[in-house]
């Protein structure tokens, strides 16, 4: 008895603490969200302490469990989680929460602070990119385990917020979880009916559980938030099920505060007189960021408990080798991350991995990516493809591609359906993952729909590959709905996004090299509907010259101006370079297929390609903000486009080769 009474106090200590812990670090920041933490403490504990595979030691070992905290701003939970159960996290960096240099910023940053899986905060997010990640661990466990040898089996464990449920994007992502019956993901639901304008009830009544239930989950209601045993109950009762699992946790929002249960207690210091009422009623008799040791001792039996089962997983996995020695070596590659080998280890590796085209054939890039994805498919099993609903339009199933499904889940494609945002943050959850390349296709158009998942990307430095088709007004009949005018500059002005628009189908093959040889960051393909000219590479330069970002495609001697252009313009830069030499001008034309891989380069190499003394006009079908760094005169297009047949488009709009002759001439 007395042992359970001490182990009582223990436990409640441990929760405590991690109330205390974001009530202290928000208060000292002047700044933070320490309601939510405070509410499900107890669940957090209990999922931490009792269920969650993982080493503090190893943050990154393959088979541990992720842990999503998908309502970001409460990110004083994890780091406290973190700190307490022996993650490289000193009190220091709690105590500097929110501050510059810190790691502990104000929403969980990927990269950043040890143990986070991923970067949340926007809502919604977090919660779709873990059925990514349930995605991955299920392909992976049924490509990679055999009878007796397990060595792909782990959760992935979500903590929502109501504010995550009410985002469309999760809708999108879970309603396919659903579908997929992805059974290793458990979203434990933060149902504490509390938004930041006060009780959910103003904008949120709806039956959130049969909402789930009609996705095809398994739910769990009525949770109480301080009820460890039921919360126990409720996720040994989420681990037996084949389907994902929600469960519904009536915690209580800034617990133990004076604001409990009040929507003020989300967000902001409570003050100085209510963290002082907060630490008599929970009784924590302890300074700001005081920890007593039985609180670390008890956090900290995850150390011995990790080590453990990673040890016992590194036996599996030696058994493993022994037992199927080519299936552990490609295990081991794609864990790394690394490009098979004698695949890409030289020029003559690509040469050989990578199709080649006829030069002065017509084909559409979006057609000549189906094809480099035919030829790498078989070569790269990590590949992993899908579209939301496009897939004859955007060529983005490789043949021999299954597709993905709850019953066959070795299949390489993956059917998102009409859910562009839930189809960019699963495929950011897969890569966060780890032991796959995975891209999804739509119509560049629709990168909006999906663009705080690539913003996401790009901030984590996931190495996702978007394929954007359609990807000007040259797509014609279905008009200025379809018609992407603004979204290749828009996808350039986020950071670290490289955005490739290739020229011909032999760029269109180095724009995956490029994207697939890329680890830090996301690629966005921009890729025609319409037949472009194959161009005869013996009279131009070599396409390889692409993986710089641009480059001097048709040379002249002592050239007079410069034409630059990207995707299908190149063609018609080249047409009007061939008429102004019939006038005696010598006019170089640049491609330009991806700007940032272009400002990667030296500046002699930049200025050699596009010379600042050169008079320059550039082309493409898109707005012409931004090109002015580039050019002295810019043919784009600054209005929507029109329905008709792509030709009359873009004749109509001014994209022929006299308009683009007669901007050079105007500039000599």
């Amino acid at each position: 008895m007395a042992l359970m009474v001490e182990s009582v106090r223990v436990q409640t200590l441990s929760i405590n603490a991690i109330r205390m812990l974001a009530l202290d670090a928000v208060e000292q920041a002047k700044s933070g969200h320490a309601g939510m933490p405070m509410g499900m403490a107890p669940s957090a504990y209990v999922l931490w302490t009792e269920f969650l595979k993982h080493n503090p030691r190893d943050p990154h070992w393959f088979d541990r469990d992720r842990f999503v905290l998908s309502a970001g701003h409460g990110s004083m939970l994890i780091y406290a989680l973190l700190h307490l159960s022996g993650y490289d996290l000193p009190l220091e960096e709690l105590k500097r929460f929110r501050q510059w240099g810190s790691r502990t910023p104000g929403h969980p940053e990927y990269h950043h602070t040890v143990g986070v899986e991923t970067t949340t905060g926007p809502l919604g997010q977090g919660i779709s990119t873990a059925v990514g990640m349930a995605l991955a661990e299920k392909r992976l466990a049924a490509e990679f385990n055999r009878e007796g040898h397990t060595i792909v089996d782990h959760y992935t464990y979500v903590l929502a917020s109501d504010g995550d449920l009410m985002e469309g994007v999760s809708s999108e992502a879970s309603s396919l979880a659903g579908h997929l019956k992805l059974g290793k993901l458990i979203v434990l639901y933060d149902d504490n009916s509390i938004s930041i304008d006060g009780s959910t009830d103003l904008a949120f009544t709806e039956d959130v559980l049969g909402r789930y239930r009609a996705y095809g989950w398994h739910t769990v209601g009525g949770v109480h938030g301080e009820d460890l045993e039921a919360i126990r109950r409720a996720i040994r009762e989420a681990q037996a099920d084949p389907r994902p699992s929600i469960i519904s946790i009536k915690s209580i929002i800034g617990f133990g505060s004076p604001l409990a249960g009040h929507h003020k207690a989300h967000s902001d210091a409570m003050g100085p007189e209510k963290v002082a009422a907060t630490r008599e009623a929970l009784g924590w008799q302890y300074a700001p960021f005081e920890i007593p040791q039985e609180v670390y001792d008890d956090y900290r039996r995850a150390i011995p408990k990790g080590e453990a089962a990673q040890a016992e997983w590194n036996r599996r996995l030696e058994a493993y080798r022994h037992a199927f020695p080519e299936l552990a070596a490609e295990f081991h590659r794609r864990m790394a991350g690394e490009l098979p080998n004698g695949f890409a280890s030289s020029e003559a590796g690509w040469e050989q991995a990578l199709p080649s085209f006829e030069p002065g054939s017509k084909l559409a890039t979006r057609a000549a990516s189906g094809k480099v994805l035919d030829a790498l498919a078989p070569r790269m099993p990590e590949l992993l493809g899908g579209s939301a609903d496009l897939t004859p339009s955007n060529n983005t199933k490789a043949l021999g591609m299954e597709d993905f499904s709850a019953s066959n889940p070795t299949g390489r494609y993956i059917r998102y359906g009409v859910r562009e945002h839930g189809m960019g943050a699963i495929l950011n959850g897969i890569n966060l993952h780890g032991g796959h390349r995975a891209y999804g296709g739509t119509f560049l158009v629709f990168s909006d729909y999906m663009r705080p998942a690539v913003r996401l990307a790009a901030l984590m430095e996931v190495p996702t590959i978007f394929v954007y088709t359609h990807d000007s007004i040259a797509l014609g009949e279905d008009g200025p709905t379809h018609q992407p005018v603004e979204h290749l500059m828009s996808l350039r002005a986020i950071p670290n996004l490289w955005v490739i628009r290739p020229a011909d189908a032999d760029e269109t093959a180095m724009a995956w090299r490029m994207a697939l040889e890329r680890k830090n960051g996301p690629t966005a393909l921009a890729l025609t509907r319409q037949a472009l000219p194959v161009f005869d590479r013996s009279k131009l330069a070599s396409a390889e010259e692409a993986l710089r970002g641009g480059y001097v495609l048709s040379e002249v001697e002592d050239p007079q101006a410069l034409i630059v252009a990207t995707g299908s313009e190149v063609s018609l830069a080249l047409e009007a370079q061939t008429a102004l030499a019939k006038e005696g001008l010598r006019v170089r034309v640049v491609s330009l297929p991806c700007w940032e891989a272009f400002e990667a380069q030296d500046a002699q190499y930049r200025s050699a390609v596009l010379p600042p003394h050169l008079p320059t006009v550039s082309v493409e079908a898109g707005t012409t903000l931004g090109w002015e760094r580039y050019a002295d005169r810019c043919i784009g297009l600054d209005r929507f486009g029109a329905s008709a047949p792509y030709a009359v488009v873009y004749k109509e709009l001014g994209f022929t080769p006299e308009r683009v002759a007669e901007a050079v001439k105007s500039l000599l």
